[in-house]
């Protein structure tokens, strides 16, 4: 059986607290913020707020702002550490979510400024969205992102032998196809199997039959939709998952999570599903940005598992 956690403790009163103190500090705006981010994915303002709180972007260093294919929507932006010595730093490509219809890598600037301080080169990758492109759109888009990392991130102070593929929804589902389903990162001369991890934060896994409008509308017309299914490419020998998810998702349920850590570990790829107390679809992202990162839940489990499978060979074989 999988190993799923559930950490139980809920966030504590002071934090909320806390938090309800500093959005007041930034006035109605500050309200409006919390209220939409977590009706919707208000994601540019929620960086805007993590901007300010961080006294500006003076932890990050912008070292290239391209695009990838022809299209607008194929860009991506690359972070290092401000400071940092020169590299190769392990490299962490997060990809979007937003129902595979909206979202933009600019606007979760505030996923760099969270991780790349940690130690890692942090690279936004967009994608074609629909009505522009539909299944498989968004993994080729997500394959050809990665051959720019591969080809261009080394000069850059990254290391393209460390890559690890990161989402939130949509954009978990598109790491972690681009980890199971071999075929996109083939077709772009890579192997799937040499990253060095994947994390799916809030990802839907296993939702066919296509119910909901934006699967309908991405998903609707593939020839084979099962193969569409994440839970259908589990498979021993790819790159570890780490699948977390908060238990109060009302959009992409949590048993996303539960099914494919399930399905992993019968194919002899041991996969935990970390679910989070409390956490809803929104709140699972948000607790990357300031104020929100104070419930530390999700760092927490997201940082061991980079700094495990970024490692040196030397360091992984000793265990440490």
């Amino acid at each position: 059986m999988a190993d799923v956690l559930t950490p139980t403790c809920k966030p504590r009163r002071r934090w909320l607290v806390w938090t309800l103190a500093v959005l007041a500090l930034l006035g109605v705006g500050g309200f409006l913020l919390y209220r939409q981010a977590l009706a919707t994915e208000a994601v540019a303002m929620l960086d805007t707020a993590d901007r300010i709180l961080h006294g500006g972007d003076g932890t990050i260093h912008e070292v290239a702002a391209v695009r990838y294919g022809s299209d607008p929507a194929q860009k991506l932006e690359m972070f290092l550490p401000a400071g940092a010595a020169k590299g190769p730093l392990p490299i962490i490509v997060f990809i979007h979510g937003g129902g595979w219809r909206s979202g933009d890598p600019h606007d979760y600037r505030f996923i760099a400024r969270a991780l790349a301080p940690q130690g890692y080169a942090v690279v936004l990758a967009g994608y074609r969205l629909y009505p522009k492109a539909q299944y498989p759109g968004m993994l080729e888009d997500g394959a050809a992102a990665v051959r720019w990392v591969a080809d261009h991130a080394a000069a850059l102070g990254g290391d393209p032998k460390r890559v690890v593929l990161m989402g939130h929804s949509a954009g978990a589902y598109n790491a972690v196809m681009l980890g199971l389903d071999q075929r996109w990162l083939a077709a772009k001369g890579l192997d799937a199997n040499t990253l060095r991890g994947v994390v799916g934060l809030a990802g839907p896994y296993d939702f066919y039959p296509f119910e909901s409008e934006a699967t309908r509308l991405s998903f609707g017309k593939a020839p084979n939709p099962e193969e569409t299914q994440p839970v259908v490419h589990a498979r021993a020998g790819g790159p570890p998952l780490l699948l977390v998810h908060g238990i109060a998702d009302t959009r992409v349920r949590p048993r996303n999570s539960v099914e494919l850590a399930r399905t992993m570990t019968r194919a002899g790829a041991p996969t935990r599903a970390v679910l989070l107390d409390g956490v809803t679809h929104e709140g699972l992202i948000m607790m990357f940005a300031r104020p929100f990162s104070r419930d530390s839940r999700a760092f927490d489990a997201v940082l061991p598992f980079l700094a495990k499978v970024t490692a040196s060979p030397a360091v992984q074989a000793s265990g440490r």
